[in-house]
């Protein structure tokens, strides 16, 4: 699931919460200190790889390089150059910032391929339990999924959890781009689900993709839906820490800096992923023109103008969000802050009629949904707002 997905009272939450906040002290004074037993994983391993290598008598660029850097490396390269450094070295080009975007996408197939291959011979592996054996079927159906014609993955590592980011669209051409920002629970597993479909990643922004098409036909858009970071596995400590969120919007922007053109672009940051949103504010790319979120739990700010960006905030919350019960503080590195829908925090607050609970917004049919499809093909006159008509649309 891509976010918080149970309905706790209150007084549950005001519980977990206590909790939480013993176990920052906790942390604080080093009594819950773990020490990692370390390990390869085949990302680090294929690093390792690429930083002894070379093509053709030549270096290869520190992965770490900034993106504009790396592009440059790339266009020296001729196309079989490319195509022999996304085969051998696929992990690592594959989620290469400044690598062409259609090499990337050739590279992740290339790792798709490989962790297949892998997750057959797990499911296959007599030392595994019964258990590890199905979870390496699962993980096997859904690379495979992933390997289906007109998919493109601009970000693929099977480690652990794992991380996926996906692109609808020709994002080359694009004259507007979208990005989706999902929240706790989000995984390379639940990035796509059968049953409610519109509350993983892969569903919501798909409905947003097929929205902005209906809403503006002759607009070329992409959407990325973007599940590239470690995100809290359930309503844990983790979900009211800003740890992974940190990580996060580290990621985010990089990938944005990244991005081919020049293209408007609108982030839709949803639950969890708005405290990523929140903590990215500050150093997000002038092209990101706005920033929307649903049922936030906070953006670790006091007022939109905290953000420190120049991008649009716009938010909204459904009245069956059992969010709302959260308990907006922040103290130190625990809780997410003020309630983005408040009046006192200054985002433009949208209508999100028709959309139910928690993991409703990207529903199909949705008032929320065509808000988010409006703001991302820049018809930002034609959305409808929480309250006043012409609130949320003033100055845009």
């Amino acid at each position: 699931m891509t976010s918080f997905d149970s309905t706790p009272s209150l007084n549950i939450w005001r519980a977990l919460l206590a909790v939480a906040v013993v176990f920052v002290m906790l942390t604080a004074t080093g009594w819950t200190a773990v020490r990692s037993k370390g390990g390869s994983t085949p990302l680090e391993a294929a690093l390792a790889a690429w930083n002894r290598g070379g093509i053709d008598g030549r270096d290869l660029p520190d992965p770490q390089a900034p993106a504009t850097r790396i592009s440059r490396f790339f266009a020296t390269l001729s196309d079989a150059q490319q195509d022999r450094l996304a085969e051998r070295y696929s992990l690592v080009v594959g989620n290469l910032n400044g690598a062409p975007v259609t090499l990337r996408y050739a590279a992740n197939r290339h790792s798709l391929h490989k962790a297949v291959k892998a997750e057959r011979e797990r499911m296959n592996d007599t030392r595994l339990s019964d258990t590890g054996r199905r979870d390496a079927g699962r993980r096997m159906h859904r690379f495979e999924s992933f390997l289906k014609p007109g998919r493109d993955l601009l970000a693929f590592d099977p480690s652990g959890r794992g991380r996926v980011a996906e692109v609808l669209g020709n994002l080359e051409k694009a004259e507007r781009v979208s990005v989706v920002v999902p929240g706790v629970d989000t995984d390379l597993l639940t990035f796509q689900k059968t049953f409610g479909r519109y509350s993983a990643t892969s569903g919501m922004s798909r409905a947003l993709y097929r929205t902005q098409r209906a809403e503006d036909p002759d607009t070329r858009t992409a959407v990325i839906a973007w599940a590239d970071y470690t995100a809290p596995g359930g309503v844990g400590m983790d979900a009211f820490t800003v740890r992974r969120a940190e990580d996060g919007a580290l990621r985010l922007n990089a990938m944005l800096r990244s991005l081919p053109g020049q293209a408007p672009t609108a982030l839709y940051c949803h639950s969890y992923g708005s405290v990523v949103c929140g903590l990215a504010a500050r150093e997000l790319p002038p092209r990101v023109r706005d920033i929307a979120v649903a049922g936030s739990p906070g953006m670790r700010a006091e007022t939109a103008a905290d953000l420190g960006t120049s991008a649009r905030v716009w938010a909204m919350r459904d009245e069956d969000d059992w969010i709302a019960d959260v308990p907006h503080l922040e103290v130190g590195s625990f809780g997410h802050g003020v309630d983005p829908v408040s009046a006192g925090f200054g985002a433009r607050v949208l209508s999100a009629k028709d959309s139910v609970g928690h993991t409703g917004y990207f529903e199909p049919g949705t008032e929320s949904l065509r808000n988010f499809a409006r703001i991302g093909v820049g018809r930002l006159d034609e959305v409808s707002c929480a309250d006043d008509g012409d609130a949320c649309r003033a100055h845009v």
